[in-house]
């Protein structure tokens, strides 16, 4: 069991029947009556994100996600194709299931495949990945006021906005939790 006042980031527990994952928290302590929690919590089946308050001396049971460690290998149409690193096997995945983040997934990349009593429900990739710019306009001379930014296609398909003097072929370093251009690698 897990009380409200014990949220952090990332806890996952279970509500009402659901798996819910704390993406933000705040304890608040008013001047006039009791202390609460602001949550954002999200359903990690179904995606859904909602803001609710919960009184600190709340519980839930804890919810066990598993995460193993498997191999992206390819796709075929709508379902992509993991290998456990540990025996070896694979496992197919619904396209739906993979979440946003699998955008910065290339092949032979190793993710972690999220589960929760046997059902798949996303992917963890890395925190930060390095990745090729495939394709992006020449950046203009004299375009340099402040934080010029342009549009970027990676190898993976997926488009971000990168800096100004970024060109086709630089590889660059990807936070795949906020989809933000990092650095030159």
């Amino acid at each position: 069991m897990i009380s409200a006042g014990d949220f952090r980031n990332g806890v996952t527990f279970d509500m009402d029947g659901n798996v819910m994952q704390i993406v933000e928290f705040q304890h608040v302590k008013p001047g006039k009556g009791a202390a609460f929690v602001r949550t954002k919590v999200r359903n990690v089946i179904t995606g859904s994100v909602v803001e609710k308050t919960f009184n600190p001396s709340d519980k839930f049971p804890t919810a066990f996600v598993e995460r193993r460690d498997m191999q992206y290998l390819y796709n075929d149409g709508e379902l992509y194709y993991f290998m456990d690193v540990n025996t070896y096997e694979q496992e197919p995945i619904d396209g739906h299931k993979l979440g946003d983040s699998f955008r910065f997934v290339k092949e032979n990349m190793e993710v972690k495949v999220l589960s929760y009593k046997g059902n798949v429900f996303g992917i963890e990739p890395p925190n930060f990945v390095e990745l090729e710019v495939t394709e992006t306009e020449p950046g203009v001379r004299g375009d340099t006021a402040t934080n010029v930014t342009k549009l970027a296609t990676l190898e993976t398909g997926a488009e971000i906005r990168v800096p100004i003097f970024i060109n086709q072929g630089d590889k660059i370093r990807v936070d795949t939790r906020t989809g933000e251009y990092m650095e030159r690698a």
